[in-house]
């Protein structure tokens, strides 16, 4: 009897130190001040490490950088762990992922934005428009139906109105008034080839990493609430306390009175974080 007693002890004791040490580990991981993010060359990443970045070291933490040749590898390293949040991604893109890649990833966060626009290395205006334009727009689903939303806004198509502008494809195009020949592709190709086109939407990301000034536009998109960029993390990391810290330095008078010093027409700052 005594050894069966020494054995439950011992069991109970085994129980509560593993119990101790998973509540220390939850607690290290809301409570950790090293923190990695998702680098890709484009204006977001550049706006947190010169903006929000100083803003939470002031705060303790310590932020390392793992760079990334595209989003995807971003968003697979995000869901996998090796990184813990990326600044690169509207909530559509990372919707489509979740869906395709069969991610967790989640919006924390609202940050400042580059609106796509339409551009042309020939033409200056909407009534330069002819009939059998070539125009080029983004091949990757979330940014196609943009492109397309802005080509209705220019008032060149007109898109079926029971599909949600969010995920309309060249075949929701009910009306084609100019017989537009629309040529889909890498967002990254088209900046190299727009002498090829009439007119281009370039997303903003591309605008920025292809030094083209965002003032030629010859129109820019209204920005939807799903084509606004976003802090992303792991669903099982969102209410930790330094994602809400990397919320807040977004939120916070520091970054509005950057905003305010630096933004020449180049962003779109949702009105939550003016």
């Amino acid at each position: 009897m005594k050894k069966i007693g020494f054995i439950i002890i011992a069991a109970l004791l085994a129980v509560t130190v593993a119990g101790c040490s998973a509540n220390n580990g939850s607690k290290l991981g809301q409570d950790k001040k090293t923190l990695k993010y998702g680098k890709a060359a484009g204006p977001y990443t550049v706006l947190f490490e010169e903006a929000v970045k100083p803003i939470l070291e002031k705060q303790g933490y310590k932020l390392e950088v793992v760079d990334f040749s595209d989003l995807l590898q971003n968003d697979t390293a995000l869901n996998e762990g090796e990184i813990d949040f990326n600044v690169e991604q509207h909530t559509a893109y990372a919707e489509n992922f979740n869906n395709k890649q069969n991610g967790n990833l989640v919006p924390i966060s609202p940050i400042p934005t580059v609106p796509a626009g339409l551009f042309s290395a020939k033409h200056t205006s909407l009534d330069a428009i002819a009939d059998g334009a070539i125009v080029a727009v983004p091949n990757d689903a979330s940014n196609t139906a943009r492109a397309y939303a802005l080509l209705q806004k220019a008032g060149w198509i007109k898109l079926n109105p029971d599909v949600p502008l969010e995920s309309v494809k060249q075949s929701d195009i009910i009306e084609n008034t100019y017989n537009i020949n629309f040529v889909e592709m890498d967002s990254l190709n088209i900046p190299p080839a727009l002498d090829d086109f009439d007119f281009a939407v370039i997303t903003g990301s591309i605008v920025y990493n292809a030094g083209i000034d965002p003032s030629t536009a010859i129109l820019q998109e209204d920005i939807l609430d799903h084509l606004i960029l976003q802090v992303v993390v792991k669903e099982e990391n969102k209410d930790t306390k330094w994602a809400k810290d990397i919320a807040a330095a977004y939120h916070s008078d520091e970054l509005k009175e950057y905003m305010k010093k630096n933004n020449s027409g180049l962003w779109f700052v949702p009105q939550e974080l003016q």
